[in-house]
């Protein structure tokens, strides 16, 4: 009995205090880590929203200015007769006359990227009808550069005669003919596979072209281009 008494009369085992403040100190280092991850997260969303506004700013800039596809300039620098021939109709006197045209033309591209164009024509039309056509290769014209083309045509006035009405006289004296032409260009500028704009460049020029059996000249040329 006795020994059961003293068993009785021992105070019941208590939980260590150290464990309940391990567990306390875990739940809160976990609570600092969460807090860390989570301002963590932010920063790093708030770097990325800013990085893309900053890069969105910066291409809409560049878009409006640098990157900006502008217009390339087409000009027409001289027009020279290389050749003159007549011939005189075997029924009247009438004169087919056959002109050999040089066109010296220039393209320039002020643009960041080059502008590639197709093969293109300029055609010569004496009151409307077509006297003759040029024809130019495709090429390249390179950023901030210019390039210039020479363009030979042979104008034949074979269908033509007749609203001309040279004669062998005429040509003692000398006529003038009105010619015009029409120049026709496609092609694309492309920045960076970004910007891509595909652009047609025409130009229209009147001339005046003097003939005597002596004397040949081009006179008066005037041209205006317009880009599409």
């Amino acid at each position: 009995m006795a020994g059961k008494e003293e068993e009785q009369a021992k105070p019941l085992a208590m939980s260590s205090p150290s464990v309940g403040a391990d567990e306390e100190s875990a739940t809160r280092w976990r609570s600092i880590r969460y807090l860390r991850k989570r301002r963590y997260a932010l920063w790093c969303c708030g770097c990325c929203g800013a990085a893309v506004v900053v890069l969105g700013i910066t291409v809409l800039i560049l878009s409006l200015t640098v990157f900006k596809v502008k217009d390339p300039t087409l000009t027409m620098n001289s027009l020279t007769v290389d050749g003159v021939n007549f011939d005189v109709g075997p029924f009247d006197d009438l004169v087919q006359l056959n002109a050999t045209l040089v066109a010296d033309i220039s393209i320039k591209n002020p643009n960041v990227a080059s502008f590639r164009f197709d093969n293109s024509t300029t055609d010569f039309y004496y009151e409307g009808e077509t006297v003759g056509v040029a024809y130019a290769p495709a090429g390249k014209v390179s950023a901030h550069r210019t390039v210039r083309m020479n363009v030979t045509v042979d104008v034949l006035t074979n269908r033509v005669v007749r609203q001309m009405n040279i004669t062998a006289d005429t040509l003692t004296f000398g006529t003038q003919l009105n010619l015009t032409s029409f120049t026709d260009i496609n092609g694309r500028v492309n920045v960076l596979g970004v910007y891509k704009r595909d652009i047609e460049v025409t130009m229209n020029c009147s001339m005046t072209l003097e003939v005597s059996a002596t004397h040949q000249a081009i006179q008066s040329t005037d041209c205006s281009a317009n880009v599409k």
